[in-house]
């Protein structure tokens, strides 16, 4: 059995639950933020994620190894449509002419959900690695011994 697959699998995992991590960090630093570099006010970001698994059927032909397995990818990082919310902060240089500064509409509670959910995944993705490199281990201590 090739091991490099399952390693692969969580590899990919892996590196697509580090990037929703990252994106909910930047989130989380911007939530006070009231201009970007540009000028511009933030937009909260969410990670686009497009599975690597092709159809079931496709599953038989990898058992018989003629179709290589991908895991997860980042297709993109995009900004969000959510409408920002107003506090009144009448001493703020960007407040509006009656008080109110624009702040970005980042959630703050859906994106500690995201970071937990992102966090758990994560692990889960160690744990499959680990279990992989441990058959993987078995597999040559069981071989070895002839």
């Amino acid at each position: 059995m090739d091991y490099r697959n399952a390693f692969a699998i969580s590899a990919t995992g892996m590196t697509v639950e580090k990037t929703r991590l990252d994106t909910t960090a930047v989130n989380l630093a911007n939530v006070h933020s009231t201009r970007g570099p540009d000028g511009k006010l933030f937009q909260p970001l969410t990670v686009r994620v497009a599975e690597g698994q092709a159809a079931f059927a496709a599953g038989f032909e990898r058992l018989a190894g003629s179709h290589q397995l991908r895991g997860a990818r980042v297709l993109a990082i995009e900004p969000t449509a959510v409408a920002p919310h107003k506090v009144y902060e009448p001493g703020n240089p960007d407040a509006d002419e009656r008080g109110y500064v624009a702040l970005p509409g980042v959630n703050q509670v859906t994106e500690m959900v995201n970071l937990a959910g992102a966090l758990r995944a994560y692990e889960a993705n160690v744990v499959a690695m680990n279990a992989a490199k441990t058959m993987a281990l078995k597999a040559l201590e069981l071989g070895g011994g002839q």
